[in-house]
This record gives C-alpha cells, structure tokens and sequence, in this order.
C-alpha cells in the first residue's frame, strides 16, 4: 500500500509544472490569441 502511495507521489512531483512552464504556456496561447483575431479582423476587412 505505502509503496504505491510513494509512487504516485513521485509521479505528481513529475508531472507538476514550473513558473516557466506555465509562463511560456500562456505566452504561446496569448500571441495565437492576437494572430487569430487580427487575421479575423483582416478578413473581414477585406470582405467589406
């Protein structure tokens, strides 16, 4: 029991993410957010 309980404690260790994972995680999402939405609004521009 306790060996399986020491195992997924060092699994969860693993697995936990860093301050600089997390902080490139949302940079990559914030500028696919900005090139997403400034391709929308090309388009539409260029539609009217």
């Amino acid at each position: 029991m306790f060996d399986s309980l020491a195992e997924q404690m060092k699994a969860d260790q693993r697995r936990e993410s860093t301050t600089r994972d997390r902080a490139l995680l949302y940079t990559v999402v914030a500028i696919l957010s900005v090139a997403l939405f400034a391709g929308l609004y090309f388009v539409v521009r260029l539609a009217s």
